[in-house]
């Protein structure tokens, strides 16, 4: 099973881009998404960028993964 989840673009340089999940700030790889701008929001996997999505489902996705770290019911 595959998973990705959804990271803010806090800045671009070049083909990477720093990305932040809940205060956490990691590195991306753009080669699969055109087009990225800070303040987007990124679906982030195995490095890489994606898919761009809107800061509702970013924020809807988010709290799914941690209801389902935290156990909690549907």
């Amino acid at each position: 099973m595959c998973l990705a989840i959804p990271a803010k673009v806090i800045s671009v340089n070049g083909t990477s881009a720093l990305v932040s999940i809940e205060d956490v700030e990691y590195t991306a790889s753009l080669l699969l998404l055109e087009d990225v701008q800070p303040g987007d929001y990124i679906m982030l996997h195995a490095g890489f960028a994606i898919k761009k999505v809107d800061a509702e489902e970013a924020a809807f996705t988010l709290q799914l993964l941690n209801d389902m770290d935290r156990g909690k019911p549907e």
